[in-house]
């Protein structure tokens, strides 16, 4: 299993609950998750756009539903844990969570938000 990185990936679902999401396809001029692959991770979000209620996290996919499943959770609007999910239609992309941010400093010095890389 492999963490994958894609852009511009961004499914629907109807999944309620804190439920592994099942997958409705892809919103128009986006891929679907398939281009992650099967049994690979990717982080996520995953947003409600009638509640507000959003979750950020590791995702496995699976092409059996094909589904998401919700691995680890990093940050939610329900404290950091699974966000129960009303009925209606979510939307679930691929994103870079800013936890997990590696980036160069102005210095030259590679930073990550834990701390900082020596290379």
């Amino acid at each position: 299993m492999a963490l994958v990185l894609k852009d511009r990936v961004q499914e629907t679902t109807t999944t309620t609950g804190t439920s592994d999401f099942t997958l409705a396809g892809a919103v128009l001029s986006y891929q679907s998750f398939s281009a992650i692959g099967n049994g690979n991770t990717t982080y996520y979000t995953a947003f409600d756009p009638n509640q507000g209620d959003w979750e950020v996290g590791i995702g496995t996919y699976s092409t059996t539903g094909p589904t998401l499943t919700r691995t680890v959770v990093l940050a939610s609007s329900n404290g950091g844990s699974l966000t129960d999910f009303n009925a209606g239609t979510q939307d679930v992309f691929v994103t870079y969570p800013s936890e997990q941010a590696v980036y160069q400093e102005v210095s030259g010095s590679m930073k990550l938000i834990a701390g900082v890389i020596e290379v």
